[in-house]
């Protein structure tokens, strides 16, 4: 099959032209928005890759997540990621979209801040647990550390496929 770059989707017809599970460029961003969890993958100083899952959001085509410790280390050291969501249990279903691309720990402005924070509440408010709930010491852990936010900036180099195009007449 041959390989297509970002935004190019063949898709068959009765002509015989190819089946190609490729989306196209709103395809892979309507599907990276609206994914649950995603896979962040940094790399250690050695060049080992760690894969971690994450809540996300995407602000534009960027994705934005929180985090703390390491992960930010690992960034600022060398900013090459990449970023991975997928769904599907069976051939026909599988979806998946992996950017690779850079990412850097940002202090943003009040503007992108409140976006942030409004489509992370929108999108996890029914995941989340009230932190009423938790230990005090926990919730106030969780308070201190998650101040890291994380832009991923992807680049021109996408994989993608959605395996239900090739059901398609």
């Amino acid at each position: 099959m041959a390989r297509t770059r970002l935004g190019e989707s063949l898709k068959g017809n009765a002509m015989g032209s190819k089946l190609s599970p490729r989306m196209t460029e709103d395809e892979v961003w309507a599907f990276v928005r609206d994914a649950h969890t995603g896979i962040f993958t940094t790399l250690r100083r050695d060049g080992m890759p760690i894969a971690m899952p994450m809540w996300f959001v995407c602000v534009g085509r960027d994705v934005y997540m929180q985090t703390r410790g390491k992960k930010l280390q690992r960034i600022e050291n060398d900013p090459r990621s990449s970023f991975l969501v997928e769904t599907g249990d069976r051939w026909g279903e599988l979806v998946a979209v992996h950017l690779t691309g850079s990412s850097e720990h940002i202090e943003p402005d009040a503007e992108l801040l409140q976006s942030f924070a409004d489509e992370m509440d929108r999108k996890y408010r029914a995941f989340r647990g009230d932190s009423t709930e938790m230990p005090k010491e926990t919730a106030e852990y969780y308070a201190r550390q998650m101040r890291g936010l994380v832009r991923f900036v992807a680049d021109e180099r996408t994989l993608n496929w959605d395996n239900s195009k090739m059901n398609s007449n």
